[in-house]
């Protein structure tokens, strides 16, 4: 029963990752923050059950770092962010190919 539970407290980590690197989550979103929090939790307290060191303070420290992040005040969390939650980026020109030919 304990390796469905760490199976699933996985996925909820490893599905906002994905839906972190597909950009259909911003990493500071509200949804992608709980679903680390939970997962980190549900493997926080396995690891403490199983006494396992190393993975207990690997998954405290995540769920307590989402869990600040859900807390800490918007303003904070949201500075430097366009509208709609995401990182600003850098615009790429396109790269030109072959010589450049001087108009005249």
């Amino acid at each position: 029963m304990d390796q469905l539970v760490q199976v699933l407290g996985s996925l909820l980590i490893l599905t906002a990752f994905a839906a972190a690197q597909r950009g259909r989550l911003s990493t500071e979103s509200r949804r992608y923050l709980a679903l680390n929090l939970v997962g980190a939790s549900v493997l926080t307290v396995l690891a403490a059950h199983e006494r396992q060191l190393g993975f207990l303070l690997l998954e405290s420290c995540w769920a307590l770092v989402a869990g600040y992040s859900l807390l800490a005040p918007r303003t904070r969390r949201g500075a430097g962010r366009s509208a709609d939650g995401r990182a600003p980026g850098r615009r790429w020109r396109r790269a030109r190919t072959g010589p450049s030919r001087a108009r005249g």
